[in-house]
């Protein structure tokens, strides 16, 4: 089988033939249908992400991927062979990663694929959409007060805007002028194109603007970051907090339901070969795409 892997001193993806793990108790083989390519992908392919997982050896690319079950570990319930899951791995260490024909994962990181959802669209959703999910969840209930999404437009915010909405939050988009459409009519009412200043009760810093962002924010509000490590140090007695995302399953089951119901829309750049992913790591790594570029095995 293939995969495209991160070696030490390489700066790119490296497609190769690999051996897959071994199938553990909890675990799936699944044979991947698409899979997403994220910053991060690009981050650890050209070696500066390596630094920040402290990666010394050969590791498998790619978190999000759609895929038929072929296999079920032993103490796996909810799946069989021939269902069709989507997963976000969320393991920059793995042997394999999603970027690959076949690969094995966490059953707790999976989830159905309903009907009516393409299930190769279904790639871009996972890794993004559970990012912006558990960093509303971080902001709490909305209750009719203001927020702040940086990068509205973008592959966390712009899940994070309607998830917002849902909250009952009162939600303004910063972005750029010409994504205004997409971002009022996922539910912001109001689009800014530069961060005002102690304007919101809230900011959810999904463009990773940090320091600026938490301007933007009054007296006493609360401010969520997408950056990984230590929130920002809390200042005018606003509460800062930063989302660490992580592989959840159940949630991504809910989550690809409210694509379904139109609640969350689907957005895919493009789609190309896995054996021409050098095209896509290449676009993401220029940043202002519009949803995620999938690889095709």
């Amino acid at each position: 089988m293939s995969a495209l892997l991160s070696h030490p001193g390489i700066a790119g993806p490296v497609l190769e033939e690999v051996d897959l793990p071994p199938v553990g108790s909890g675990d799936l083989r699944v044979e991947v249908i698409a899979a997403g390519v994220n910053p991060i992908d690009t981050w650890v392919a050209a070696g500066f992400g390596r630094d920040i997982f402290g990666l010394t050896g050969p590791v498998g690319l790619g978190w999000d991927l759609t895929g038929v079950v072929r296999e079920v570990g032993t103490e796996v319930d909810g799946f069989h062979v021939g269902d069709v899951v989507a997963a976000d791995l969320s393991n920059p260490a793995a042997p394999v990663g999603a970027h690959a024909t076949e690969t094995v994962l966490s059953a707790a990181a999976a989830a159905l694929v309903p009907e009516g959802l393409d299930p190769v669209a279904a790639a871009s959703i996972p890794l993004n959409a559970i990012a912006a999910a558990q960093a509303v969840d971080l902001l709490g209930a909305g209750e009719g007060r203001t927020l702040l999404v940086t990068g509205a437009a973008g592959a966390v915010g712009g899940y994070a805007v309607p998830l917002a909405r849902r909250a009952g939050w009162l939600v303004t988009g910063l972005a750029r002028d010409s994504d205004r459409g997409f971002v009022t009519g996922a539910g912001a009412v109001d689009v800014v194109t530069q961060v005002p200043s102690r304007a919101y009760d809230a900011v959810l810093d999904a463009a990773a603007l940090q320091a600026d962002a938490l301007g933007a924010v009054r007296d006493g509000g609360r401010f969520v970051g997408v950056v990984g490590g230590d929130p920002l140090p809390p200042e005018r007695e606003i509460t800062t907090a930063a989302v660490q995302s992580h592989a959840d399953g159940a949630r991504l089951a809910e989550l690809l339901a409210l694509h379904v119901d139109g609640t969350l829309a689907v957005r895919v750049a493009g789609t190309v070969p896995l054996s021409d992913a050098a095209t896509a790591y290449d676009k993401v790594a220029g940043g202002g795409q519009r949803g995620r570029w999938l690889l095709v095995p």
